[in-house]
């Protein structure tokens, strides 16, 4: 059949499993526009009041379903805007497909209005991107962008198309690609050049096995990848059977349930003493899904030194790049554990399980502290009302690190957050996409003063759309993360992040036609918060906490882990 090239995009869209889009009109992008509004029974767009929040927002519905996310926007600005969050998905490995438009193709290179060469600039921060110039190839390169954003390690994929291109009459021929038994070549090639995945030899079983089978003193090391694979059971399976502890990267909190006996929680720059004295201590520390941040690692060369490390991963690339490995078994990890599982040793808990049981009574003294509020209420009270099943989005900061230290995750998909690239102002929109894709289950979001001043005006789309998101605003007044090393490292010199000007964040929401609160104290909050979940409304409770609250354990920058701060 013949179609413009924007019904393509459309058609090719509903064809691949499509549901929702979230994007921003303008105008070299207006042929699709007009084109989802002739199929807005069959496809919804959900319009956000900036680029940058409907990118992250593509983020969050992505990472709460595990499905490909899709974002869309005009040429010039509109793809500019949506650079942050294309990155944001590509540090975390997130399946998103972003479509722009750009100016005709005989205007391309001109300087030409609202003209950027947008495939040029995402291209260190994406899986693969393309300008489709051929109307012929249309179809085939959205369908291939799906294949690679969502193969192998996942990532985001940008497709530019001219709007000439989005105006030519195409042949189109629909398939099912879940019935289809054949790519076309040049998916076909594309899969083998950019989303190859390994699958491990017998060999590299056998050998992972004896390791696991010959330690004392072993420690899982799990992240996000864990996440992403769907891999949380087999993870599971394999810690209890061998009673291994694990720690978890910021990533991996809901990877492995945090309320389980061999949960250390998390590890790294924040994370728990029990975690990384763990790391230190362990003989051999078995990496399943995770990188070797810097945040987790600090001095690489003293990170478990005195230790084995065995990594699973399904990028090859990540093998080696940061730590040293001994042993390393590259594919997919749910299949890898699968078949790891047979081979591993039944054990029962002995004295280094006995250890880290001690290991865990060593917390930070302000942990236990009464205050007016304190973090941990914020977290125990909301999981004490919402259970396991609730959706925690966070900005980036002190208050996503509480979240992460308090909030005790047990399923997987429920934590969503900005991990590599630590984008403020990521969490809102993450929210709204996390809601609209999980329209019954509640999404609570945790944003500090700073980060939600970098996206409010997406409370416009919340009202909108009625979603019925819980915003707690963890105002302290400051930069919180930022101050918190200028009081370690800078002494005490607290230059630009006291942040003692407005808004007045409940009556900003009211202004959105919001429901606003204000706590300043435990049973404030806790009112509030009961108030919000029984209207299953859209609500923003902004909580008042000390200026001087630290996130602790806090391990400086080129410190061995085992060496934290744990009180100020």
């Amino acid at each position: 059949m013949k179609l413009t090239g924007a019904r393509v995009v459309v058609e090719c869209l509903i064809e691949q499993g499509v549901h929702t889009v979230f994007g921003y009109p303008g105008g070299t992008i207006l042929n699709v526009y007009d084109e989802l509004y002739k199929c807005s029974d069959r496809i919804r767009h959900i319009l956000t009041a900036h680029e940058q929040g409907a990118a992250h927002a593509a983020d969050g519905y992505a990472r709460s379903t595990g499905e490909v996310g899709v974002v869309m926007a005009t040429s010039g600005p509109g793809a500019t805007n949506l650079v942050t969050g294309i990155a944001t998905a590509y540090m975390d490995s997130v399946p998103l497909v972003a479509i722009t438009c750009n100016v005709p193709t005989s205007l391309l290179g001109k300087d030409s209005f609202q003209e950027v060469d947008i495939a040029g600039i995402t291209m260190p921060i994406t899986k693969h991107n393309y300008i489709a110039r051929d109307p012929k190839k249309l179809a085939s390169i959205i369908r291939e962008a799906f294949l690679i954003a969502k193969s192998g390690r996942p990532g985001p994929v940008l497709i530019d198309i001219p709007k000439d291109v989005t105006a030519a009459m195409i042949d189109y021929t629909p398939i099912d690609p879940a019935t289809a038994k054949d790519a076309s070549a040049l998916q076909k090639a594309s899969l083998r050049r950019l989303a190859k995945i390994e699958e491990p030899t017998d060999e590299d079983i056998k050998s992972a096995a004896e390791l696991i089978n010959a330690a004392e003193r072993p420690l899982i090391y799990c992240g996000g990848g864990v996440v992403i694979s769907s891999a949380e059971k087999e993870l599971l399976d394999l810690a209890e059977k061998a009673r291994i502890p694990v720690c978890v990267t910021l990533m991996g909190k809901s990877a492995f349930p945090s309320t389980n006996e061999l949960c250390t929680g998390m590890v790294g720059m924040h994370g728990t003493k029990a975690s990384n004295l763990a790391v230190s201590k362990c003989d051999l520390l078995i990496a399943v899904g995770a990188r070797f941040s810097d945040r987790v690692t600090s001095d690489t060369k003293r990170f478990a030194k005195n230790s084995k490390v065995l990594h699973i991963d399904i990028d090859p690339a990540e093998i080696d790049k940061n730590v040293k490995t001994s042993s390393a078994v590259i594919g997919n990890i749910k299949e890898t554990l699968a078949r790891l599982l047979p081979a591993v040793e039944k054990k029962t808990a002995g004295k280094w399980n006995e250890q880290i049981d001690e290991w865990k009574q060593l917390v930070p003294p302000s942990w236990m502290a009464a205050k007016n509020i304190h973090p941990r209420v914020l977290c125990e009270y909301v999981h004490e009302k919402l259970g396991d099943d609730a959706i925690i989005t966070t900005e980036v900061g002190q208050h996503q690190m509480w979240v992460a230290q308090f909030y005790p995750f047990v399923k997987p998909r429920t934590f969503i957050t900005s991990g590599g690239l630590g984008t403020m102002g990521f969490g809102t929109g993450a929210a709204i996409g996390a809601q609209v894709a999980n329209p019954n289950k509640y999404v609570v979001h945790y944003a500090g003063d700073g980060s939600f001043r970098m996206n409010c005006n997406e409370l416009a789309t919340i009202c909108h759309y009625n979603l019925p998101v819980i915003i707690i605003v963890v105002n302290n007044g400051t930069l919180g993360m930022v101050r918190q090393w200028q009081n370690l490292f800078y002494g005490q010199r607290y230059s630009q992040t006291t942040l003692d000007f407005g808004p007045d964040f409940a009556k900003l929401a009211e202004a959105y036609g919001i429901r606003g609160y204000q706590a300043t104290t435990e049973a404030e909050f806790k009112k509030a918060f009961d108030d919000a979940v029984s209207e299953r409304k859209p609500a923003v409770i902004e909580c008042h906490i000390d200026l001087n609250e630290m996130v602790l354990p806090m391990v400086p920058g080129g410190k061995p882990v085992d060496e934290p701060i744990m009180e100020v």
